[in-house]
């Protein structure tokens, strides 16, 4: 193929690439009311195990779920369902990121508590299919991704406000090699997907009482995408005169989160796709590990909570899986929890997670038989999330 015919099939798939985008644009502009959980009977929470780990991790946030919404279970007002389907076999099998009636399954529940799920990558053996993540926050609109970060001994309490269905990410399956030598990626920002997140996290810090949003991005460098995410941060934030925002850019970012003088100055943190995602495993890690972090995948309709990290399938081929750490996916359902209304519930399990994982300690996760299994760990979330005086004790190692 010569150089012009490459370039005229390129331009070929990149105007189908904009065609489809700009009517996703016109869709955004379409206004949609949020959830009213409260006239839900019964608020569906839909479970999926996942790949890899996340069988066995998921397995353990759904016992702690079931016991402390029992009594709202027994009336009828909370359905825990399972759903299966969503693994990389059946995905691959089927040739489809979530399988259709898998799909249709999670569409009938109003969120869901997912583990894991592997994707695909060159030279791994399963076909180039999308990932399943990005393909549930796309056919569920789920735009903001929610990511909470606390330390409270060391006054850190950073909530991350992810853009979910843009950036490389929303077109990372739709590259093109232009020609043998010459790779093609695209990259997506529109105005509607930057207000509706960025005006989320200003929201969110009124709701919450925090004074400040930081924006991140790479305007410096990025100047159309990155800038334009920039540019909508300060038209959203005249609509929030009691907030405060600053801009700050990704690598920078990156190093001031390790800076234990300047980590406690920020608050909500709002940004696009990629730097989020890569943000919040490094303020993941600064909590414990990414395995300790759990976040919330909102919409306006539907609402997805998961782990931040991956199936981890190393541990299972080494025959590790029961040894894998479920806190990630417990911050998670505390998250739902407090989503769906039951605001109390999810304080309590936050507080119990943070005991046990930051405080007592009393037993440890390593991911290997020298530390705990995920039933043991689920156990003393248990034992710890049903204790009355959890609140008193969590105040008590917070004030020390």
């Amino acid at each position: 193929m010569s150089d012009s015919q490459a370039i005229e099939r390129a331009k070929e798939h990149f105007g189908k690439i904009l065609e489809q985008q700009l009517e996703r644009v016109e869709r955004l502009k379409q206004h949609q009311e949020w959830t009213d959980y409260t006239s839900a009977k019964p608020i569906i929470i839909g479970v999926i195990g996942g790949d890899g780990i996340g069988p066995t991790i998921t397995a353990e946030a759904q016992r702690v779920l079931e016991h402390l919404l029992k009594e709202q279970v027994e009336a009828g007002k909370v359905e825990l369902r399972p759903i299966e389907g969503l693994t990389i076999e059946n995905r691959a099998a089927k040739l489809k990121a979530i399988p259709d009636d898998v799909l249709e399954e999670i569409k009938r529940c109003h969120v869901t508590l997912k583990g894991p799920t592997h994707t695909p990558e060159k030279g791994d053996g399963w076909p180039n299919i999308e990932s399943a993540n990005v393909a549930i926050r796309k056919e569920l609109d789920l735009f903001a991704n929610i990511r909470p970060v606390r330390i409270p001994s060391e006054n850190v309490d950073w909530t991350f406000f992810r853009e979910n269905t843009e950036d490389l990410y929303a077109l990372g399956s739709q590259g093109i090699n232009v020609t043998d030598d010459l790779a093609i990626d695209f990259r997506l920002i529109t105005t509607q997907g930057s207000e509706r997140i960025i005006d989320a996290a200003f929201a969110h810090a009124q709701r919450t009482g925090k004074t400040k949003v930081t924006i991140v991005t790479k305007a410096n460098v990025v100047k159309t995408t990155d800038g334009k995410f920039l540019e909508v941060a300060g038209q959203v934030s005249a609509k929030y005169p009691g907030i405060s925002w600053d801009g700050w850019y990704i690598d920078i970012m990156t190093a001031k989160l390790l800076d234990t003088a300047r980590r406690s100055d920020f608050q909500v943190l709002a940004l696009p796709n990629l730097y989020g995602d890569i943000l919040t495993d490094e303020a993941a890690q600064i909590q414990g590990g990414v395995g300790t972090a759990g976040s919330a995948n909102i919409g306006k309709r539907y609402g997805m909570f998961e782990a931040i990290h991956g199936s981890a399938p190393r541990m299972v081929q080494e025959n590790r899986a029961q040894y894998a750490d479920p806190s990630s996916v417990l911050r998670a359902g505390a998250m739902l929890l407090e989503h769906i209304g039951f605001t109390d519930l999810g304080d309590r399990l936050h507080k119990a997670l943070d005991i046990c994982g930051q405080y007592e300690r009393k037993i440890v996760m390593t991911g290997r038989d020298t530390g705990a299994t995920s039933r043991e760990f689920g156990e003393y979330i248990m034992s710890t999330v049903v204790d009355p005086t959890v609140a008193s004790r969590w105040e008590s190692y917070v004030k020390a």
